[in-house]
């Protein structure tokens, strides 16, 4: 008892300033609060029933509070109280494998999530003297991606298209592709329907891809906030593993979505608005979020963040006004043709239209030796063909490029969830790059292609190996290789006849 009394003796207390103020008025999503007078920007503010909410607009009288919840209990005259800290989320490996929310509450029912580390929502990309330049090459497994528009790690590229023309379908198949590559793959849903993203998780664990996969899910019956914040907390999470030296993927989708979310934030806090009423900020919005993705230098750990944002048109329109910003942040874009999605060529890729500024750098010697020429020649067969659509006459080298081309396309032709090693690639785009697919008729293509992947596998396994390593194709190497195939078209005409 004397310890006791000794330390209450010495105890003294201490004023604490804890400022409260009240709800002046509640709209959808958003919330006014007089008094607060000291409260930051983006701090979060405690409100009736453990409600978050972000503080966005200070002004003069009032503070404009984003809300981070449902507010069906929330009223006019309701207590709000400072906590003295910004947003942030966890971060940590105990997040591998789970589905959580932009708050990094668990949505999954695997109970809950115990790290050790919480990190701020908004954080400053790398400097310029921090990052490293894009060498490595990132495998999607499609063909027509890893041959003509390769992505590097640390790259963004921007997946564009309308509705309906399977951009989430190749964002999919590239986590997919990432089995045992040592890959963490962050999948940020933002606004979609809550079945799209079930059945999204659905795939992944069907393929056991949830094993090295974080889902973070702002539903589209979530509030504008939360659909707002969901990507830079994605990044946040992502990031902790690109500063453990790990490669990371995220995918955005869509970015569209995050935009409108803003847009109406910004609209009901009163911000004057600009082009297509989107605030002025709106570059920036993205632009700070996307320069996030790097590779790091090897003495900062040398992890990557490669960042696969989707955006969605109307009409095709790539110059509608968030699409450009998108593309002008990015290091290239994919596009998808809703026209050769309707006759089956998927993916959908419109050649022609799109690039990847710097994938070239990053991409396998292997592709370079062997579809160096073949997107010009693509792009050559694309107009081709819609001009021989008038009837006009053309001559025999016209005809043999378009009957090439179509072999080519077919060869892109891929089906979903059936990502591609590299080795099965090259050997395939070998074979229609050097006119060896020629004599097979179209509809027979992908029965050859299947029969040169698994002989190129079963009795070349040495060059497979070395293709998959990063080392180029060497003329001895190339020359087997046109063996293989060579016996195997042999066999397969004979077989056909």
């Amino acid at each position: 008892m004397d310890a006791i009394e000794q330390v209450l003796a010495k105890a003294r207390a201490e004023l604490v300033i804890h400022e409260a103020g009240r709800v002046a008025s509640v709209g959808p999503g958003v919330a006014r609060v007089r008094g607060l007078p000291g409260v930051q920007s983006e701090e979060l503010v405690s409100l009736h029933g453990r409600l978050l909410g972000l503080a966005y607009n200070l002004d003069p009288d009032e503070v404009g509070v984003v809300l981070l919840g449902a507010s069906n209990e929330l009223a006019a005259g309701s207590f709000a109280h400072r906590t003295g800290r910004i947003l942030d989320v966890p971060v940590g490996g105990e997040l591998v494998g789970r589905v959580v929310d932009a708050l990094g509450n668990p949505l999954d029912e695997l109970g809950p999530l115990r790290t050790r580390q919480r990190r701020p929502v908004e954080r400053p990309s790398p400097p310029i003297l921090h990052r490293a330049p894009v060498t490595r090459p990132l495998q999607t497994g499609l063909k027509v991606i890893d041959s003509l528009l390769p992505i590097g790690r640390g790259q963004r590229e921007l997946i564009l298209g309308d509705r309906q023309t399977g951009k989430t379908a190749i964002a999919l198949d590239t986590i997919l592709n990432q089995h045992g590559r040592d890959v963490v793959c962050v999948y940020c849903s933002i606004g979609q329907r809550s079945s799209a993203v079930a059945e999204f998780l659905a795939y992944l664990r069907r393929h056991d891809a949830l094993s090295y996969s974080i889902v973070v899910v702002a539903s589209g019956n979530e509030p504008p906030g939360v659909q707002y914040i969901a990507p830079y907390a994605a990044t946040t999470i992502a990031e902790y593993f690109m500063e453990q030296g790990r490669d990371v993927l995220i995918v955005y989708d869509d970015l569209t979505r995050h935009a409108r979310a803003y847009r109406e934030l910004s609209l009901l806090m009163r911000r004057p608005p600009g082009r297509e009423a989107y605030p002025g900020d709106i570059f920036y919005v993205h632009s700070r979020l996307l320069e996030r993705a790097t590779q790091l230098r090897p003495e900062r750990g040398g992890g990557s963040l490669t960042a696969l944002p989707i955006a969605e048109t109307q009409s095709q329109n790539i110059s509608a006004y968030i699409p450009t910003n998108l593309i002008s942040i990015t290091d290239g874009q994919i596009v998808l043709s809703p026209q050769q999605f309707r006759k089956g060529i998927l993916p959908a890729v419109d050649v022609g239209r799109s690039i990847s500024r710097v994938g070239g750098k990053a991409q396998l010697p292997c592709y370079r030796a062997v579809a160096g020429e073949l997107r010009l020649s693509y792009a050559q067969f694309e107009e081709l063909e819609v001009f021989a659509r008038f009837g006009t006459r053309l001559d025999e080298a016209s005809i043999a490029t378009l009957e090439r081309g179509r072999r080519v396309r077919e060869v892109f032709n891929q089906l979903q969830y059936q990502p591609m090693p590299v080795a099965e690639q090259v050997a395939v785009l070998l074979a229609a790059s050097e006119g060896q697919l020629n004599a097979v008729p179209v509809k027979q293509v992908s029965k050859a292609e299947q029969m040169i992947r698994s002989r190129v596998t079963s009795e070349l396994p040495a060059i497979c190996q070395r293709m998959e390593s990063g080392e180029p194709l060497s003329d001895e190497d190339r020359a087997e290789l046109l063996r293989v195939i060579e016996e195997v078209l042999t066999a397969f005409e004979e077989a056909a006849s």
